[in-house]
């Protein structure tokens, strides 16, 4: 039996969930976050929507911009 894609587990849906609140919290919209961090928008929204896997690099930029510690999203 295969394994499901990680991308699609209970733990990344919670990760993706716990960055969109994240993002919330620091009022900020997915287009002000791209900016910040040099990326187009649709970065942020397919990320957000589960189109995207994030790094762990990835993960340490946008912890930082909504300044939040990596354990809040694991």
């Amino acid at each position: 039996m295969a394994m499901p894609k990680s991308v699609f587990s209970k733990d990344y849906q919670i990760a993706i969930k716990r960055l969109k609140e994240a993002r919330l919290e620091a009022g900020l919209t997915q287009a002000e976050v791209a900016k910040k961090i040099g990326k187009p928008q649709s970065y942020i929204s397919k990320i957000e929507c589960g189109e995207r896997r994030v790094d762990i690099a990835e993960l340490k930029i946008l912890a930082r911009v909504y300044r939040k510690s990596l354990s809040f999203f694991i």
